[in-house]
């Protein structure tokens, strides 16, 4: 299993817009085959920063994803809407595997 951690740089006078943003991609992601964690706007601290993070078995479902993702209505819409509005200034992807598990045995 994979971890896909998305790192966005977005505009602090549009943080509403990326709320909507990630409102929309809370139905879309899971419809389109991954399993989403959530996506988490500024709230204290950094102004700039928010996350958006979700499950995918492997590389080769995220790409199937990806496609069905693009091909969704309120994907196509969604990217779009961040497109015209320009609210995110910057955008990076980090895939990560869980080293912690199982969580609180002793060994």
């Amino acid at each position: 299993m994979l971890t896909c951690i998305i790192r966005y740089q977005i505009d602090p006078t549009k943080r509403d817009h990326f709320i909507r943003y990630a409102h929309n991609w809370g139905q879309a992601i899971p419809r389109c085959g991954a399993d989403l964690i959530g996506y988490f706007a500024p709230h204290e601290g950094s102004s700039t920063l928010a996350y958006g993070l979700y499950n995918i078995p492997s590389l080769a479902a995220y790409e199937a994803y990806r496609a069905r993702l693009a091909d969704d209505p309120l994907g196509r819409e969604n990217y779009a809407f961040a497109q015209s509005e320009k609210f995110l200034l910057r955008e990076d992807r980090t895939f990560l595997t869980l080293a912690s598990a199982p969580h609180g045995e002793l060994t």
